[in-house]
Protein backbone atom coordinates (compact mmCIF):
# COMPACT_ATOMS: atom_id res chain seq x y z
CA UNK A 1 0.00 0.00 0.00
CA UNK A 2 3.18 2.59 0.76
CA UNK A 3 4.35 2.07 -3.28
CA UNK A 4 1.14 2.54 -4.61
CA UNK A 5 0.69 5.55 -2.30
CA UNK A 6 3.94 7.05 -3.09
CA UNK A 7 3.55 6.19 -7.14
CA UNK A 8 0.64 8.17 -6.90
CA UNK A 9 1.83 11.26 -5.11
CA UNK A 10 4.44 11.22 -7.50
CA UNK A 11 2.26 11.19 -10.36
CA UNK A 12 0.49 14.04 -9.12
CA UNK A 13 3.55 16.21 -8.60
CA UNK A 14 4.62 15.38 -11.95
CA UNK A 15 1.24 16.71 -13.58
CA UNK A 16 0.64 19.72 -11.13
CA UNK A 17 4.47 20.57 -12.14
CA UNK A 18 3.11 19.75 -15.88
CA UNK A 19 0.41 22.16 -15.43
CA UNK A 20 2.34 24.84 -13.82
CA UNK A 21 4.90 24.71 -16.63
CA UNK A 22 2.79 25.76 -19.59
CA UNK A 23 2.50 23.29 -22.85
CA UNK A 24 5.91 24.47 -25.05
CA UNK A 25 8.45 22.12 -26.70
CA UNK A 26 10.66 22.44 -23.76
CA UNK A 27 8.35 22.23 -20.59
CA UNK A 28 6.92 25.16 -20.42
CA UNK A 29 8.25 28.60 -20.09
CA UNK A 30 8.53 28.57 -16.82
CA UNK A 31 10.49 25.20 -16.66
CA UNK A 32 12.45 27.03 -19.62
CA UNK A 33 13.08 30.26 -18.31
CA UNK A 34 13.93 28.67 -14.58
CA UNK A 35 16.77 26.30 -16.19
CA UNK A 36 18.15 29.05 -18.41
CA UNK A 37 16.94 26.65 -22.25
CA UNK A 38 14.38 30.05 -23.22
CA UNK A 39 17.06 30.34 -26.31
CA UNK A 40 17.20 27.12 -26.86
CA UNK A 41 17.03 26.26 -30.68
CA UNK A 42 14.54 24.11 -32.81
CA UNK A 43 17.44 21.13 -34.02
CA UNK A 44 14.99 20.46 -36.94
CA UNK A 45 15.26 24.02 -38.11
CA UNK A 46 18.18 25.09 -36.18
CA UNK A 47 19.49 27.34 -38.93
CA UNK A 48 16.12 29.67 -38.87
CA UNK A 49 16.22 30.21 -42.40
CA UNK A 50 13.24 29.19 -44.96
CA UNK A 51 13.25 25.26 -46.18
CA UNK A 52 14.03 24.40 -48.62
CA UNK A 53 16.43 26.95 -49.94
CA UNK A 54 19.53 26.73 -52.85
CA UNK A 55 23.16 26.53 -51.49
CA UNK A 56 26.23 25.73 -52.97
CA UNK A 57 29.19 22.90 -51.96
CA UNK A 58 31.90 24.76 -50.04
CA UNK A 59 34.70 22.06 -50.99
CA UNK A 60 36.05 19.84 -53.06
CA UNK A 61 34.68 16.55 -52.04
CA UNK A 62 31.54 16.11 -49.11
CA UNK A 63 30.53 12.69 -48.32
CA UNK A 64 26.87 12.73 -48.09
CA UNK A 65 25.57 10.35 -45.29
CA UNK A 66 22.09 8.40 -44.73
CA UNK A 67 21.66 10.11 -41.57
CA UNK A 68 22.52 13.30 -39.64
CA UNK A 69 25.62 12.56 -37.83
CA UNK A 70 28.97 11.43 -38.47
CA UNK A 71 28.80 7.74 -37.55
CA UNK A 72 26.16 7.13 -40.30
CA UNK A 73 27.48 5.61 -43.60
CA UNK A 74 28.36 7.05 -46.13
CA UNK A 75 26.55 6.46 -49.30
CA UNK A 76 27.98 8.59 -51.72
CA UNK A 77 30.55 11.40 -52.25
CA UNK A 78 29.94 14.72 -54.28
CA UNK A 79 33.03 16.10 -56.04
CA UNK A 80 32.39 19.12 -57.44
CA UNK A 81 32.76 22.38 -55.32
CA UNK A 82 30.76 25.03 -56.06
CA UNK A 83 27.66 22.77 -57.28
CA UNK A 84 24.31 23.98 -56.29
CA UNK A 85 21.74 21.78 -54.25
CA UNK A 86 19.02 22.43 -52.76
CA UNK A 87 18.59 22.12 -48.67
CA UNK A 88 15.39 20.10 -47.77
CA UNK A 89 15.92 19.61 -44.18
CA UNK A 90 18.12 20.45 -41.19
CA UNK A 91 18.90 18.79 -37.86
CA UNK A 92 21.25 20.77 -35.80
CA UNK A 93 24.27 21.28 -37.54
CA UNK A 94 23.52 18.54 -40.31
CA UNK A 95 21.59 19.18 -43.50
CA UNK A 96 19.35 16.89 -45.64
CA UNK A 97 20.43 18.17 -49.58
CA UNK A 98 19.40 16.97 -52.82
CA UNK A 99 21.31 17.68 -56.32
CA UNK A 100 20.21 18.26 -59.45
CA UNK A 101 19.34 14.55 -60.12
CA UNK A 102 17.67 13.95 -57.15
CA UNK A 103 19.96 12.10 -54.86
CA UNK A 104 19.99 12.81 -51.36
CA UNK A 105 21.89 12.57 -48.15
CA UNK A 106 22.92 14.52 -45.01
CA UNK A 107 25.65 16.60 -44.38
CA UNK A 108 27.73 18.87 -42.29
CA UNK A 109 27.16 22.53 -42.42
CA UNK A 110 30.51 23.32 -42.80
CA UNK A 111 31.06 21.68 -46.00
CA UNK A 112 28.33 23.97 -47.16
CA UNK A 113 28.35 27.50 -48.48
CA UNK A 114 25.32 29.82 -48.70
CA UNK A 115 26.06 31.57 -51.84
CA UNK A 116 24.31 30.84 -54.86
CA UNK A 117 24.89 29.21 -57.94
CA UNK A 118 23.86 27.43 -61.04
CA UNK A 119 24.04 23.92 -63.29
CA UNK A 120 23.51 24.25 -66.38
CA UNK A 121 21.19 21.37 -67.62
CA UNK A 122 19.90 19.83 -70.88
CA UNK A 123 22.24 21.08 -73.32
CA UNK A 124 24.56 23.52 -74.63
CA UNK A 125 23.03 26.85 -73.67
CA UNK A 126 22.85 30.47 -74.55
CA UNK A 127 24.92 33.26 -72.25
CA UNK A 128 23.10 36.49 -73.40
CA UNK A 129 24.49 40.50 -72.60
CA UNK A 130 20.90 41.78 -71.66
CA UNK A 131 18.17 39.94 -70.26
CA UNK A 132 16.53 39.78 -73.39
CA UNK A 133 16.76 36.30 -76.11
CA UNK A 134 17.59 39.11 -78.65
CA UNK A 135 20.62 40.31 -77.22
CA UNK A 136 23.85 39.14 -78.25
CA UNK A 137 25.06 36.19 -77.21
CA UNK A 138 28.74 36.75 -75.07
CA UNK A 139 29.01 32.72 -74.53
CA UNK A 140 27.29 29.23 -74.66
CA UNK A 141 27.23 26.91 -71.71
CA UNK A 142 27.80 22.79 -72.27
CA UNK A 143 25.24 21.07 -69.56
CA UNK A 144 27.14 19.99 -66.53
CA UNK A 145 29.51 23.80 -66.22
CA UNK A 146 28.65 25.69 -62.83
CA UNK A 147 28.72 28.82 -62.22
CA UNK A 148 27.78 31.67 -59.25
CA UNK A 149 24.59 32.83 -59.72
CA UNK A 150 24.51 37.12 -59.25
CA UNK A 151 20.82 37.73 -59.42
CA UNK A 152 17.50 37.21 -60.93
CA UNK A 153 14.43 39.42 -62.18
CA UNK A 154 11.58 37.87 -63.35
CA UNK A 155 12.37 34.51 -65.69
CA UNK A 156 16.42 36.35 -66.03
CA UNK A 157 19.21 35.70 -63.84
CA UNK A 158 22.26 36.84 -64.33
CA UNK A 159 25.39 34.75 -63.87
CA UNK A 160 29.35 34.19 -63.90
CA UNK A 161 30.24 30.96 -65.91
CA UNK A 162 34.15 30.45 -66.34
CA UNK A 163 34.67 33.88 -66.40
CA UNK A 164 31.65 34.86 -68.74
CA UNK A 165 29.22 37.45 -67.18
CA UNK A 166 25.66 37.31 -68.53
CA UNK A 167 21.96 37.22 -68.38
CA UNK A 168 20.71 33.21 -68.88
CA UNK A 169 16.73 31.85 -68.70
CA UNK A 170 16.08 30.68 -65.31
CA UNK A 171 14.20 27.60 -67.16
CA UNK A 172 18.29 26.81 -68.49
CA UNK A 173 19.83 25.86 -65.48
CA UNK A 174 19.40 24.24 -62.11
CA UNK A 175 19.52 26.76 -58.74
CA UNK A 176 16.72 28.79 -58.24
CA UNK A 177 13.20 28.24 -57.74
CA UNK A 178 10.20 29.91 -60.22
CA UNK A 179 9.42 33.51 -59.39
CA UNK A 180 12.70 33.48 -57.03
CA UNK A 181 13.43 37.38 -56.23
CA UNK A 182 17.64 37.32 -55.79
CA UNK A 183 19.21 40.47 -55.30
Amino acid sequence: MLVRRSVLAMLALMMGLGAACGSSAYGGTAWAAEKGTENRKDPTHASGLPIPRFVTVRVGEVNLRSGPNGSYPIEWVFRRKDMPVEIIQEFDTWRRIRDWEGAEGWVHQSALSGRRGVLIVGQTRSVHEAPRGDSAVVARAEPGVIGSLKKCRDDWCEVELKGYRGWMKRADFWGTYAGEKIE
